[in-house]
């Protein structure tokens, strides 16, 4: 019996929403989901384009960073997958994409300001992005060193990562997290859509300001609030 059969097939959808959602080609990002209760998380295995994937094909890693079950190898990313899970509570799957416009940001080093209500219903902050990552942490893990510059620069900028599900890493892409696997790749998605959004809108106005802070209260309250309203 397999023991990881469901959190295999939960990772395994998620990765398929990648594509389909068009965050990513052959094989440029990578979604994983994470079970408290065993203490491990399932990911896509490494270099494996969507198209070949099957559910048993998901590679399953402790936090300690050890396969516990799978004949292939994790995603190369597996060890900041792992950072955020061991730092952030709640997760229950975290994403990693190149998505163009999302990741032309992460290259120009620029977080995306909110400039209107599609960013401010999914997060009342800027999406950060978090430094580039040092030549010592290259050589020490890059990985698990990205995982950890993540986390670093959230408790500096104390911003809460509940609240903003998502980061750029300079130069690098992208990386959304979630109470779920297919919620961390919908945040994925949403970030990749704001992102273009923001570039049209320094596009046509190079100018633009913010979104007025009662304006991006209004929004992110109407929907994530105590006293929520938004949907059914």
């Amino acid at each position: 019996m397999d023991n990881y059969k469901t959190l295999k097939e939960e990772a395994y959808a998620a990765n398929m929403e990648i594509p389909a959602r068009g965050l990513a080609i052959y094989t440029w990002g990578n979604a994983s989901a994470f079970d408290w209760s065993m203490g491990a998380f399932a990911i896509k295995p490494s270099g494996v384009p969507y198209g070949e994937l099957k559910p048993q094909d998901m590679v399953v890693v402790d936090l300690d960073g050890t396969v516990v079950e799978g004949r292939l190898r994790p995603s190369s990313d597996a060890p900041t997958h792992r950072a955020l899970y061991r730092a952030f509570d709640r997760l229950g799957g975290v994403t990693h994409t190149h998505s163009s416009y999302a990741t032309a940001w992460a290259q120009a080093g620029k977080s995306i300001p909110i400039f209107g209500t599609t960013h401010a219903d999914h997060t009342s902050q800027a999406i950060p992005c978090v430094p580039f990552v040092t030549e010592e942490a290259v050589v020490r893990d890059y990985e698990t060193e990205t995982g950890i510059l993540i986390v670093n620069t959230f408790r500096s900028m104390e911003i809460n990562p509940l609240e903003t599900p998502m980061t750029l890493v300079a130069g690098h892409g992208v990386f959304t997290w979630g109470e779920s696997a297919a919620k961390s790749v919908y945040h994925a998605t949403v970030i990749e859509e704001v992102a273009k959004i923001a570039f049209l809108t320094l596009a046509i106005n190079p100018q633009a300001r913010s979104l007025p802070d009662y304006i991006v209260t209004k929004h992110y309250e109407r929907k994530h609030g105590r006293n929520a309203y938004y949907g059914q």
